[in-house]
């Protein structure tokens, strides 16, 4: 357990961070699900509309070092794929 004073304050940012982070990564997960299962239903119209919100996330997440620059780019050339074929 922390001692010093600055230690706690860390302690506290961290566990804030931490959930922060934890409720980003989930958001990101769920929008990637909903486009998969829309593209494996047919509704590629749908999945269009969603995926300026998918790059939007993509993006942020990669920007507040969540996920890395590549996986995020990787994750947007794979969905991007899978809606033309």
């Amino acid at each position: 357990m922390a001692i010093t004073t600055s230690a706690k304050k860390a302690l506290r940012s961290s566990k804030t961070k931490r959930k922060h982070n934890i409720g980003q990564g989930n958001k990101l997960k769920k929008l990637l699900k909903e486009a998969q299962i829309l593209i494996k239903e047919g509704k590629k119209e749908e999945a269009k509309k969603l995926l300026p919100s998918i790059y939007k996330a993509l993006d942020k997440a990669t920007k507040t070092n969540l996920i890395k620059k590549n996986k995020a780019s990787r994750k947007k050339s794979r969905i991007s794929k899978a809606l033309k074929a």
